[in-house]
């Protein structure tokens, strides 16, 4: 990889994250400082403090450090940045999200606010840069106005899960079809739409990986709805990887989904995708035969669009095959560490 300015010199980057112990924002964090560090570049990881976090940047080799990102009455966080920002001298922090942009202090150094969602700009006044992980955010910001040459697209990359091997939940039948959700049990991801889209997919099994405040609210609606032993919410898993291969159709049915994760490793699984027509999925799969896109909190078109790749084998193949090579050309890891590493470069030069 190894991309750099023209006298050879790699901009050296450190990343301010005051996020939560899970998230999109907050794995992909952590997957882009371990592959920069990696790639030769120096990285400073400054976050919110989270033994999980600190052990596992630090066992990859990312210099971290850990502080409180606590609200008006925190004095220490912004003094704490400014003396490890010193210290590394780097060319351009990185802010992610409103919280870390409002923080970062100036300096010797250029700010760059990486946003996975329509956020308040008033939040990324000091900012040089901004960085939308979709087209669609880069070109709201320009439409705030933002100058065109301080706005960048840098999609995120997902891991590669083509090589894992394919492992079933072993509390599903066998042979019943596996259709497979993957995000926080929260109102914004709409898997009540999906559980009630459940009673018009006959047979199927659906499985909710992930945690969350609507637990209680699902877990009714599924027995409402008479589909709760088809509908299954174990929590969070370690490695969503084996599933993933395993399951028959990834369904994304969010009301709001800027980017969607989960979609991008879908594609790297080679796994059908249907998701709703929003936001991030839209601009993935619209217009594309790499997925497929069903009417937002509409469970009968969900339901249908679901039922069309378990009882359509070829479409599946097809999906599956174009997905694979869709993520080969836009999301896999080299293609956008060398994004990344022309817009570090290129704004250090």
């Amino acid at each position: 990889m190894n991309s750099a300015s023209s006298n050879g010199y790699r901009g050296r980057v450190a990343h301010v994250m005051a996020g939560a112990p899970r998230g999109g924002a907050e794995l992909f964090f952590e997957r882009l400082t371990m592959a920069q560090t990696r790639d030769g570049r120096p990285v400073q990881a400054l976050i919110r403090y989270d033994e999980g976090r600190l052990a596992r940047l630090g066992d990859a080799g990312v210099e971290t450090r850990g502080y409180r990102f606590g609200g008006l009455l925190d004095l220490r966080t912004t003094p704490g940045l400014r003396r490890s920002l010193r210290a590394f001298r780097p060319d351009i922090v990185v802010a992610w999200m409103s919280r870390a942009a409002r923080l970062v202090p100036s300096g010797p150094w250029q700010i760059a606010g990486r946003l996975g969602g329509y956020y308040d700009l008033s939040n990324y006044r000091r900012c040089e840069h901004l960085i939308g992980n979709t087209r669609g955010l880069a070109d709201w910001m320009r439409a705030q106005g933002w100058a065109a040459d301080r706005v960048h697209h840098l999609p995120n990359f997902a891991t590669d899960f083509s090589a894992v091997a394919p492992q079933r939940p072993d509390f599903l039948p066998p042979g019943v079809p596996f259709v497979l959700a993957l995000g926080r049990l929260h109102e914004n991801k709409a898997f009540d739409v999906l559980i009630r889209a459940m009673k018009h997919v006959l047979g199927a099994h659906l499985v909710i990986a992930g945690e969350g405040p609507e637990r209680a609210a699902l877990e009714t609606l599924a027995q409402g709805e008479g589909v709760a032993d088809r509908v299954h919410l174990p929590g969070w898993i370690a490695q969503s990887g084996p599933w993933l291969r395993a399951c028959d159709v990834l369904v994304c049915p969010s009301r709001i989904e800027p980017l969607g994760n989960v979609v991008i490793e879908a594609l790297s699984a080679g796994v059908p995708v249907v998701a709703s027509n929003i936001q991030g999925p839209q601009e993935i799969l619209e217009g594309t035969q790499d997925g497929l896109l069903a009417v937002v909190e509409d469970e009968r078109d969900l339901a249908a669009q679901i039922g069309s790749v378990l009882e359509d084998a070829a479409l599946a193949d097809r999906l599956s095959a174009n997905g694979r090579a869709r993520f080969e050309r836009e999301f896999a890891q080299d293609v956008v560490m060398a994004r990344w590493s022309a817009f570090l470069d290129g704004v250090r030069a």
